[in-house]
């Protein structure tokens, strides 16, 4: 017989199986149920796991058992779409983005520069209506990321519903704001964090303050007069754009002199306020061989939650996760955690 018949024949017998299956026989509706089972025992032993909990201090384990309930639970990505790489490609399409009215303020920088902050207020917060003492929680976005993200916008309507104060730092020249100097962002200078850090203090003494960052969180007519943009806007990579952009703005020798100097293994053990960090071993930007979790089993103020799914700030989870994802329950709790049992921290 024909091959090409052959094939065409055996179609027409599985699609009549299928259809008769599904109404009659039971054949076809035996293939979906069997394939949907042995998809559900995959889902259930090899993705949805409980995250890994790194921490060296027994104390902050328990802090976090007690008041932070969500690291020690089962994460159940989206059982269509859990694979990293799927996770981060889709989150900023899939997430709603909750309505959130700023007010804007910028503030100078002692080189001449200028930054943005985006302040969230929450007048009309019903646990903490004093304004002095209402806590308040530094949003930092990832690179190129400003208050308008997405996942920022769930991190102000989370601390929306505890009473609490936010405001989002903007890194230079992203969130629509002049460039005044010719100088952006880099991830081993802090000085603007510093900045800001003393400027929202300053305004609110009396409040508790923490803060909370995502990812690794441009103007050309500026920086035109330093860089040959021309060449920077040809780099494919975020290496190749570090390489001749990013390290020769901040004075690096080399490429890899930025990273050294700006990669968290050489400041973790410098770390002395408790801090959690939440990274996904399939990350794509920061895949687990590259956790330091080695050096974050020195200082007993760093806590590590692993998650075996959820991508570079994926963590999507729900059938259709258009709200809540996982990442934003632990930004909640643990926010929550610190600010309403702080004190408890070190002395479980």
């Amino acid at each position: 017989m024909d091959w090409q018949v052959l094939t065409r024949e055996l179609s027409l017998y599985l699609e009549s199986q299928v259809r008769v299956g599904l109404f009659g026989s039971g054949v076809g509706l035996s293939l979906v149920l069997g394939f949907g089972v042995a998809y559900a025992c995959y889902y259930l032993s090899s993705i949805a796991k409980k995250p890994q909990l790194v921490a060296s201090n027994d104390r902050f384990c328990r802090f976090l058992e007690e008041y932070c309930p969500v690291v020690t639970e089962t994460y159940y990505p989206t059982i269509w779409c859990w694979e990293g790489r799927v996770q981060t490609l889709l989150r900023p399409f899939i997430t709603s983005r909750p309505q959130v009215q700023y007010r804007n303020e910028l503030i100078k920088t002692a080189d001449g520069g200028q930054i943005s902050l985006d302040w969230f207020d929450n007048n009309d917060s019903l646990y903490y209506p004093d304004a002095s003492t209402r806590p308040t929680v530094l949003l930092l976005p990832g690179l190129t990321g400003t208050s308008k993200e997405s996942y920022i916008l769930h991190m102000i309507h989370q601390s929306e519903t505890l009473g609490y104060r936010c405001v989002v730092f903007n890194n230079r020249g992203i969130a629509g704001e002049d460039l005044l100097t010719p100088r952006t962002y880099c991830a081993a200078n802090t000085e603007d964090l510093e900045a800001v850090i003393h400027h929202v203090h300053s305004l609110h003494p009396s409040a508790p303050f923490m803060a909370a960052g995502v990812s690794m969180g441009g103007h050309r007519q500026m920086l035109g007069k330093l860089f040959d943009m021309d060449l920077v806007m040809k780099a494919r990579t975020v290496r190749e754009f570090d390489k001749q952009f990013t390290s020769v703005m901040f004075g690096y020798r080399t490429i890899d002199d930025y990273y050294e100097d700006a990669s968290p293994c050489r400041k973790l053990k410098s770390v002395g306020i408790p801090v959690l960090c939440l990274n996904s071993v399939d990350d794509v930007f920061s895949p687990g061989h590259a956790i330091p979790v080695e050096t974050a089993k020195q200082n007993a103020n760093v806590a590590l939650v692993l998650t075996s799914c959820g991508g570079h700030i994926g963590f999507l989870e729900g059938i259709w996760p258009r709200k809540c994802t996982y990442m934003d329950r632990v930004f909640k709790q643990f926010v929550q955690a610190v600010f309403e049992h702080g004190n408890k921290i070190f002395s479980m």
